[in-house]
């Protein structure tokens, strides 16, 4: 058995998490060898669960049970789906999470994907999540939107544990990081109940900063291909170490407060002319995580490196962001149209899925 991903936690201080969910993973038992194999936690999100319910028969028997009930609202049959998958999951990394003291062993669900821009609605669905499943191993992910940031510090304030998902920028990163602070500051007493990571999506930074160094066109810009997501990454891990430490944090860690790690998502390669464990082996630290699709994960434990590099070349992250300025390319404009597009497809991949579902359901009572 290769021992890479175990390696990437003992030595490297960096937990592994799997980027997928489907029934199948628990109820053959795959999940449990995923985890004894080094993988430390888990996330999901509504393109995810539209896949695994689509692509999938396993989810019929219990379809047709809830179709069978009267006036089950088709999204409510949604949510009965996914959280039977979600609970499968908690249950099955719960050991990891007692081990582990509540270092690792997370299952993420993320709100619904319409509420992005509705901070109210957003802090109302995720403290519902969070009782309705009552589980200390579950992370509610909220998008790191605007509107997103303020439910966060809700949330946090009230001692929910959250994964800020989205993150495409480092000003809004710094944002989200001040939302986790401030949300601890508000809690009465101990706060080491209280998890948080912050998930910053890195290919899709590459894919779109690359097409708009093509239509750049000159020799700088295309040097600079390739470049800005691992830089990204690297300046974002400089301003997690900055901001937790010192006396704010230390006030918030003497309470038992945890880091809100950084965590590395979107981390497949997108562009073939680039090496499949890229985003994985340039972005390796201390408390840090990387949650990777099932491919990802084969492709690090055949031929991944495993060594710290996520503070190494930063002098040479920087000058790939100046650089980028300088061909022209605007990093807060690339990280707006990625949250947008990045909301538009969670959205899509919802709405696409309660529809196959209501056709489904159509059929069944008919």
């Amino acid at each position: 058995m290769d021992d890479r991903l175990i390696q990437l936690y003992e030595e490297q201080g960096q937990s592994p998490w799997l980027d997928n969910l489907t029934r199948g993973y628990i109820t053959s038992g795959q999940l449990a060898s995923l985890r004894d194999g080094g993988i430390r936690g888990l996330t999901s999100n509504p393109t995810i669960f539209q896949k695994a319910i689509e692509g999938s028969p396993q989810y019929d028997d219990q379809f047709r049970t809830l179709v069978a009930k009267d006036g089950s609202a088709v999204i409510d049959d949604y949510w009965a789906l996914v959280l039977q998958d979600i609970r499968g999951a908690l249950e099955v990394f719960a050991p990891l999470y007692e081990s582990s003291k509540g270092g690792d062993g997370f299952v993420s669900v993320e709100v619904a994907p319409d509420l992005a821009h509705d901070e109210e609605g957003t802090a109302t669905a995720a403290r519902n999540l969070h009782e309705t499943i009552a589980k200390p191993n579950l992370l509610v992910k909220i998008p790191g939107t605007a509107e997103g940031v303020g439910a966060i510090r809700q949330m946090i304030g009230e001692g929910r544990s959250i994964n800020v998902t989205l993150i495409f920028s480092l000003p809004r990163y710094g944002d989200v990081m001040e939302a986790y602070l401030s949300g601890l500051e508000a809690v009465d007493g101990d706060l080491g109940g209280v998890h948080s990571v912050a998930s910053f999506f890195i290919s899709r930074v590459d894919t779109e900063v690359d097409r708009r160094l093509e239509a750049i066109g000159s020799p700088e810009a295309l040097a600079l291909r390739g470049k800005a997501a691992v830089a990204q990454g690297k300046l974002a891990y400089q301003q997690f170490r900055e901001t937790f430490s010192g006396p704010r944090w230390e006030t918030l860690q003497a309470r038992g407060a945890n880091l809100q790690r950084p965590l590395w998502a979107s981390t497949s390669t997108k562009n073939p002319a680039y090496p499949d464990t890229l985003y994985v082996d340039t972005l390796i630290g201390p408390d840090t995580v990387n949650t990777l699709p099932d491919a990802t994960i084969e492709a690090f434990k055949d031929h991944g490196t495993v060594a710290c590099t996520i503070d190494a070349g930063v002098d040479e992250a920087h000058g790939v962001w100046d650089g980028l300025a300088k061909v022209g390319v605007d990093m807060d404009d690339v990280a707006a149209q990625l949250e947008r597009e990045g909301v538009s497809s969670f959205q899509k991949s919802f709405d696409e899925l309660l529809g196959a579902l209501t056709t489904k359901a159509n059929e069944l009572s008919h």
